[in-house]
């Protein structure tokens, strides 16, 4: 069992930034961040696996830059130039994996609680 715990989370102005951590309690092949607006579907946004491979939704290329810190169990997400449209929930979510593993299709089986992200026009 990992647990995960979202943090960074706030209100910003169209055009401001932010960066999202989460901590896993331990090592985990994939993580992923998600969000949910409301009345809207999860969508992934942002993937890494520990090897450092990633890949990102088109909505988000150019803005955001996913990294993590293997050693401390860390996965970051630095968000800039929010647009309005970016309002939602942001979770972490993790899953194994192995170096074949494409974590974008992975069944992430692990989630935190989620952190809001708000961004006023």
């Amino acid at each position: 069992q990992v647990q995960l715990m979202e943090s960074g989370g706030g209100s910003v102005q169209a055009g401001g930034s932010l960066n999202l951590s989460c901590v896993a309690s331990g090592p985990i092949y994939c993580m992923g961040w998600f969000r949910q607006a409301p009345g809207k579907e999860r969508e992934g946004i942002a993937h890494m696996d520990s090897a450092g491979n990633y890949m990102y939704t088109e909505s988000v290329k150019g803005r955001f830059t996913i990294s993590r810190d293997n050693a401390k169990h860390t996965l970051y997400l630095q968000m800039n130039n929010l647009k309005p449209e970016d309002t939602a929930m942001y979770y972490c979510a993790a899953a194994p994996g192995t170096p074949t593993t494409w974590c974008p299709l992975v069944n992430y089986n692990y989630w935190g609680r989620g952190t809001q992200v708000t961004v006023s026009s």
